[in-house]
């Protein structure tokens, strides 16, 4: 009782240690306010209308982007036209890098997707504005010298927020195919050997620098399709130098690890003559096939992690050496693998039988003489043909054609000798360093770390992220902006993964894609009722790993729908 007036309360006791204490009180208020609490619900009752949106990716990418401040950087570097009008270039790329991550769509459909999503509750933007031709007016105004200072700045960006030095960094480089016409002047699209087989069609090539511990991109460049990597590498090298010694802090010295596609005799003199960088490469064990295929009596198993979780048989064996390579002294160390021994002979086997069988169609066509069947040197051409389809040496078999009694007749018979020294080989790597002083397992470990560029170059090829191609740009302003935005994209996904999996253990570590597609489940609810002219708002009731993300970001959501900052 307060002032004669009764007030309620809902109060739980309990007996501790003899007394009554009282261990929880909710305030229910006045009879009256009880009454008018009690008519609303009753009058209130089920909503009028539900509408939900996605949520939860948007608002993390969006929380990332006020530390990266992509739109910060794009438009200091480009401002603002004087009639320029709608959103600011740095917002156009912010909605497409959003958009490749969460569902990659095309410029044409990005207006529409995110009249599904909650948008304008994170940042509002007029979706009208968000066209194909307006993407294209605004990327049109973009150099490709504007283009290369968004890049440099934007990753000088990302270093800044990372604690520690980059001490090895891995270099290397992909394609992507293109659809775009032979007649269509470009500069940056042309044929050549394209990763995914699509030969016939134009292609982008892409360079990535990768830091070794984070595996995060640190550069990028865009190159012409038809140059080879060792060309690229060396074009490039002085621009990686800078780039590495300008994240490094400290006077120690930098390795930069890439494949023995980027080897050349310039490409690794021009290492040589800068005192705090060193590598380590990889060399085909075709040209020094004496070594590489040295008894395996003399190799030893190597203390590595990947051993600890093999058994003793397919553990990985080393054998190291020095030798003179590309004008000085090496470090090589040959590695055999089994397991990859055991593949590369299964595949070999399969491809030299399929050649035979065709071999044995080609040798009855032959006797038989049937039309574009009578020429030896086109059957030769054929088998060579055949051969290059399945990227395997004509050596294997030998051809011949011989006729007697004017009756045609073709012979072949398998090289055993071709054969047995190209299994020798299966299963077997060289390694090249100038980093004598390392212990063997600190150089095979970084040579197998390849892995983590690698994997960013699967991410920037996957259907459900990124999705760098095909791509359907087709002028080289557009494309170098596409390749921008799916550089961005690329490094906001692994900023993703080490902010969410920090504290994680290694076994319960989630990938970028599972995070988004977690997050993109997280929705804002809108519910109208009749007795409100306005609609209430509420975030879904989140998960437990949408829970553990939200509070990664330092966010939670509360009784009541309600996303607030947690309480430190």
């Amino acid at each position: 009782m307060k002032k004669g007036r009764p007030y309620y309360y809902i109060r739980e006791m309990k007996w501790i240690n003899g007394k009554p204490k009282v261990t929880s009180q909710i305030y229910l208020g006045s009879v009256d306010t009880m009454l008018k609490r009690l008519k609303d619900a009753e009058s209130r009752g089920k909503p009028l209308k539900v509408a939900s949106r996605q949520f939860g990716s948007l608002f993390l990418l969006n929380e990332l982007e006020k530390e990266l401040d992509t739109i910060g950087i794009i438009d200091g570097i480009v401002s603002r036209g004087v009639r320029e009008t709608g959103p600011g270039i740095g917002e156009y790329f912010f909605y497409a890098w959003v958009n490749r991550l969460i569902a990659p769509r095309s410029k044409r459909a990005l207006s529409d997707w995110y009249k599904h999503t909650a948008i304008q509750e994170i940042r509002p933007v007029d979706l009208s504005e968000l066209t194909s031709q307006r993407y294209w007016d605004k990327w049109e105004r973009l150099s490709e010298d504007d283009i290369e200072k968004i890049g440099e700045a934007f990753f000088s960006k990302v270093w800044e927020q990372q604690p520690l030095p980059a001490e090895c960094l891995l270099f290397d480089t992909t394609n992507y195919y293109t659809f775009m016409n032979s007649r269509t002047d470009s500069e940056l699209c042309q044929r050549g050997h394209n990763k995914a087989g699509r030969h016939s069609l134009r292609q982008v090539g892409l360079a990535l620098l990768v830091d070794r511990n984070t595996h995060l991109p640190l550069y990028y460049k865009a190159y012409e399709g038809n140059r080879h990597d060792s060309k690229l590498f060396r074009q490039v090298v002085d621009e990686l130098f800078g780039v590495m010694c300008g994240f490094n802090q400290t006077k120690q010295r930098l390795t930069v690890v890439f494949d023995k596609g980027m080897n050349s005799d310039d490409g690794i003199h021009s290492i040589d003559d800068h005192t705090r960088i060193h590598f380590i490469t990889t060399y085909s064990p075709y040209y020094i096939e004496e070594l590489a295929g040295i008894d395996l009596k003399v190799l030893s198993p190597l203390d590595i992690r990947k051993n600890k979780e093999r058994s003793a048989e397919d553990r990985i064996l080393v054998y190291r050496t020095r030798s003179d390579l590309w004008g000085q002294e090496r470090t090589l160390i040959v590695t055999y693998n089994p397991r990859t021994a055991r593949k590369r002979a299964y595949t070999f086997e399969k491809k030299l039988e399929s050649i035979r069988e065709n071999l044995l169609e080609y040798r009855r066509r032959y006797k038989e003489q049937r039309p574009h069947w009578r020429n030896s040197e086109s059957i030769v051409d054929r088998y060579h043909r055949d051969c290059e389809k399945l990227h395997i040496s004509s050596r294997y078999y030998n051809l011949e054609f011989s006729d007697t009694d004017d009756t045609p007749d073709m012979s072949f018979r398998k090289d055993v000798y071709q054969v047995t020294k190209a299994e020798k080989l299966f299963g077997r790597n060289v390694i090249v360093t100038d980093n004598h002083d390392w212990r063997t397992s600190e150089i095979v470990q970084l040579s197998l770390d390849r892995y983590g560029i690698e994997n960013q170059f699967r991410s920037s090829k996957s259907k459900d992220h990124v999705r760098l191609n095909p791509f359907y740009h087709w002028t080289d302003s557009k494309i170098r902006c596409h390749l921008l935005t799916c550089a961005i994209a690329l490094t906001v996904l692994r900023l993703l993964e080490l902010r969410v999996n920090r504290s994680r253990n290694e076994k319960d570590r989630l990938s970028g894609k599972t995070i988004l597609e977690e997050m993109s489940n997280l929705d804002s609810v809108w519910l109208w009722y009749s007795d409100k002219r306005k609609p209430e708002r509420m975030i879904e009731a989140p998960m437990k790993t949408q829970s553990e993300v939200l509070k990664s970001f330092g966010w939670e959501i509360i009784d009541g729908g309600v996303l607030q900052e947690c309480v430190r």
